[in-house]
């Protein structure tokens, strides 16, 4: 029991990050679990062994994933991890979270087991069923695709929790003039309702049909978005609010150079579960 629970988080993290779901990562997790206990007794390698079995069950996993996410009501976005559980030494953010998704299952399992988790060539080759050769071919594959994804420079925690702030207060009331010195001329809006609550189908893009957007949200009328607490999202700052119509949603934002390039919006309730049991948390 204590082996295994050494490895929970680590194992936690592997899933996610190979399943974009948090509650998915939960049953691989799980399921690891119920097939240690089985074979514990006779495992040397309690590390490698798990990594194995958690590796394979996703790339189970996986192949039905992709299916559902063809028929995926608009975009699809992973679930948000929160702070502390982003807080971690993988150092990949939802922005790579999403260049990810290009990958085959392969290339994506190749690349986290041994790039980001620090897993020794020959041990990946074994989880992947595949000689070392080819396991770096995946490796070298999903590296050139994932490299554009990865952020240049690092924005201090303390300005980018005042961007986010800013931001909020700014999208809430309509300022536009504040929204233009703080969005990048390429901004693009992601939003992942599911289908489930109202949600934009599409991205938006470019300056200027994002400030038509918030200059129509100020327009109409309701309540205001309300602020419930600041948070990072996988890596990125953000927020969790309830947003007009009362709706629970995250808002991750990508920086780039000072200005936001991205903004990220989670509104599907079947991917907001543990953000709910977060914020009920003391």
């Amino acid at each position: 029991m204590q082996l295994f629970e050494a490895q929970r988080p680590r194992l936690q993290r592997l899933a996610y990050r190979m399943l974009g779901s948090v509650a998915e990562a939960e049953d691989v997790v799980q399921d690891a679990w119920l097939r240690w206990r089985k074979v514990e007794e006779a495992v040397d390698t309690p590390a490698a062994y798990l990594g194995r079995i958690v590796t394979r069950l996703c790339l189970d996993r996986m192949k039905s994933a992709r299916v559902r996410r063809e028929t995926y009501f608009g975009a699809w976005l992973p679930e948000p991890l929160l702070a502390p559980e982003a807080d971690v030494a993988d150092d990949l953010t939802l922005t790579l979270m999403l260049a990810l998704e290009r990958l085959s299952p392969l290339e994506r399992a190749a690349f986290l087991l041994h790039d980001v988790f620090g897993v020794p060539l020959g041990e990946v080759a074994t989880a992947l069923e595949r000689d070392a050769p080819a396991v770096r071919q995946l490796a070298a594959r999903a590296r050139k695709h994932v490299q554009a994804a990865r952020p240049r420079y690092r924005v201090e925690q303390a300005e980018a929790d005042r961007i986010a702030q800013a931001f909020f207060v700014a999208s809430r009331d309509g300022d536009l003039q504040a929204l233009q010195t703080m969005l990048a001329e390429d901004v693009v809006i992601h939003a992942d309702g599911g289908g489930r609550v109202p949600a934009f189908r599409n991205p938006i893009l470019g300056l200027a049909r994002v400030l038509r957007l918030y200059a129509g949200l100020r327009r109409k009328s309701g309540e205001k978005p309300v602020l419930l607490r600041q948070l990072t999202i996988d890596g990125l700052p953000g927020f969790a609010s309830i947003d007009r119509g009362r709706v629970l949603q995250t808002t991750a934002l990508e920086l780039k150079d000072g200005r936001i390039a991205a903004i990220y919006i989670v509104r599907n309730p079947d991917k907001l579960r543990h953000v709910v049991a977060a914020l009920d948390a003391p």
